[in-house]
């Protein structure tokens, strides 16, 4: 053999060689690539549900059974003030004074009139009893016991008039004294000492210490789901009660277009007058869709919720993103709509590790 054949020989053994080699080697690659292990996800059945139930919340305000602005019947100017904002109180308790000076001196100047109307009956009635003696030995006449008679029912006629004003008078120092009504709480004082009062006009805002209410509006629509003595359930600040309602008003509130409930409270309610009130209501919403973890889903575009789903692609499972519609959520539930079927699988966590398209090998969780 020739050089140049030699050369030739040895030339195609490497080439044949280094071929066989890479062949071997690329084999080895693909073997350890088929050998990756998918990452594991934890996934759920999608299970359609027919309907679903929420918890509505309503609001209103607390009042006192009994809550009133007390004032004097008469004007008058303020003498006393014996209880301030805050000041607790008994019913039939003094809280205020007018100044009675002038009633004082009317009822003197009525008990003089009185005395000198008094006397005069006695001397009218001493004088019938001599002249009707008299007219016996004929030197009185009959027009004369007549005279007299009058004077005595004119006398009478004043007599009763003056005690009628002697009892007006002791009714105006009666309602100068301002009485509390029933047991409650001062909560404003509107008027000052020395201050001068209209008739009718309130010294005092007094709140009633029993029988608290809330008066809660609700939509016309759900009027028919209440009714009176019905237990429901209410909230004030961090306190809940199992309350009753006392009554459904008869006519739409023009402010906020609801009708308005007005619950009672149990007795021994620590509750303060004008407090916010919460009724809390169940209601089944008859509308389909899926209940899922919040945790299942991830925020999309303007305001897109998704949703992984895992699907077969060539005997793979693979992540798909579907959109779909929060309808209502819990602490950790959501009630969905969208993109999606019945049975479906859905990744319910670690979505953190996942891309679109990515192969998974799913885990199957407890459905909820």
């Amino acid at each position: 053999m020739d050089l140049t054949a030699r050369r030739f020989w040895r030339t195609t053994h490497i080439c044949v060689f280094a071929f066989a080699s890479l062949t071997a080697c690329q084999k080895e690659v693909t073997e350890h690539a088929t050998e990756v292990t998918l990452p594991t996800v934890t996934s759920q059945t999608l299970t359609l549900t027919p309907s679903y139930q929420r918890i509505q919340t309503y609001s209103g305000t607390i009042r006192a059974g009994n809550t009133t602005g007390v004032g004097f019947e008469l004007a008058g100017k303020l003498n006393e003030l014996q209880v301030n904002s805050g000041s607790k109180v008994k019913q039939g308790q003094i809280l205020a004074i007018l100044d009675t000076r002038l009633l004082e001196a009317e009822r003197q100047e009525i008990q003089a009139s009185l005395a000198q109307t008094q006397a005069d009956v006695d001397l009218a009635t001493s004088t019938l009893k001599r002249n009707q003696q008299l007219k016996k030995s004929g030197y009185v006449s009959e027009q004369l016991l007549d005279e007299n008679h009058s004077q005595l029912s004119s006398l009478a006629a004043v007599k009763n008039r003056l005690l009628a004003s002697q009892h007006a008078n002791q009714l105006k120092l009666d309602k100068s004294i301002l009485i509390a009504p029933f047991d409650g709480t001062i909560s404003q004082r509107l008027h000052n000492l020395g201050e001068v009062v209209a008739a009718g006009s309130p010294i005092f805002t007094l709140v009633g210490n029993i029988n608290p209410e809330a008066y809660i509006g609700i939509p016309v629509a759900l009027a028919d789901q209440f009714y009176a003595g019905e237990k429901v359930k209410i909230s004030v600040q961090n306190q809940n009660f199992t309350a009753e309602i006392a009554g459904i008003s008869a006519e739409v509130s023009s402010v906020s277009r609801t009708l308005q409930l007005r619950i009672s409270l149990p007795k021994d309610a620590r509750v303060i007058n004008g407090e916010i009130a919460y009724l809390h209501q169940q209601q089944q919403i008859v509308q389909t869709g899926y209940w899922v973890p919040i945790s299942a889903l991830t925020d999309g575009i303007r305001g897109i919720w998704n949703l992984y789903i895992i699907a077969n692609d060539e005997q793979q499972s693979v992540i798909e993103r579907r959109d779909v519609e929060i309808l209502y959520t819990t602490q950790d539930m959501a009630y969905i709509q969208g993109a999606i079927k019945p049975n479906e699988i859905y990744v319910s966590q670690g979505l953190h590790k996942l891309v679109v398209g990515q192969a998974v090998s799913p885990i199957a969780a407890a459905t909820r």
